[in-house]
């Protein structure tokens, strides 16, 4: 029996759509507008269609957007002044760096430079450390919107064997940590798993919940997934004028219970958590 499409853009618009209403409240008591703006170094395409369904996205939330977009040579001290002034204002409540940087700036130089209270991304050593404690200011933006996938088709996660593919600061090691904290969508017994895992087929074949974050296309195939496993695929890889996941689906979704396309799964998620974040930034600004 085909596995149910876990349909994220429908979940993300409803989320949306929840925003929009709590920044319109949030708006009227305050008169404050929440503000994001991002950063965009470069003219990398896929970097610029992604900052471009977020501003798009801000807009349907009643969300402020700004875009300061700047050459590929700048350097890594313009782009420093850049965030020290972000940091300083006051009217903007979430900084977003957008990556990949070019290659002569250190990635995780400029993030770190994001104060805390603005990094919407969640990247951020002191929002991390709260992550990790179970009282997290922000939550990571993908992972975050795996959990409410998770939550909006009522999959059981307390005691199922969890299974996250991929160890990266974005996705991987946040999402451990929100499926083994206590409390709602958790409660998981996680393992992780990645490139220098032994037997790697053999462990992802136990998962309960697969959450496939390792960046290569259709590396999961039917034979490495449980019967009737959730499987949740973040990958977004090009394959000519195509975009598929780190799961090869078709045969894939015909073992699962339940399965997330791409596009139309996590991707739409991590972008309406991001507007969430954005609100709460404003919220906790604001006092």
């Amino acid at each position: 029996m085909p596995a149910t499409l876990i349909d994220g853009k429908a979940v993300a618009a409803r989320m949306t759509a929840e925003i929009a209403d709590e920044a319109a409240a949030f708006q009227h008591a305050t008169g404050i507008v929440p503000h994001l703006v991002a950063v965009l170094v470069g003219d990398d395409p896929a970097s610029a269609v992604y900052v471009r369904n977020k501003q798009k996205a801000c807009e349907r939330a009643g969300l402020k957007s700004t875009l300061h977009r700047l050459p590929a040579e700048t350097t890594e001290v313009d782009l420093l002044r850049t965030v020290e002034r972000l940091n300083a204002d006051s009217g903007v409540h979430g900084i977003l760096v957008q990556l990949p940087l070019p290659k002569h700036i250190r990635e995780q130089v400029i993030l770190d430079a994001v104060v805390a209270q603005k990094d919407v991304d969640c990247f951020h050593p002191h929002n991390v450390g709260l992550l990790v404690q179970g009282r997290p200011r922000f939550l990571p933006c993908t992972p975050a919107g795996c959990q409410r996938l998770l939550a909006e088709y009522k999959i059981e996660t307390a005691g199922a064997h969890a299974v996250v593919l991929g160890r990266s600061e974005i996705v991987g090691k946040p999402m451990a940590m929100l499926l083994i904290q206590r409390g709602a969508v958790a409660d998981a017994t996680v393992t992780m798993c990645h490139s220098r895992t032994r037997e790697l087929a053999s462990m992802v074949r136990q998962a309960d919940i697969l959450i496939a974050a390792i960046g290569k296309p259709r590396f999961v195939t039917a034979d490495m997934v449980k019967p009737g496993a959730v499987v949740i695929d973040v990958g977004i890889n090009r394959e000519g004028d195509r975009l598929v996941g780190d799961v090869d689906f078709e045969p894939v979704s015909q073992i699962a219970s339940a399965i997330t396309p791409v596009p139309g799964g996590v991707g739409p998620m991590t972008i309406a958590t991001l507007l969430r974040n954005t609100l709460t930034a404003a919220q906790l600004s604001a006092g």
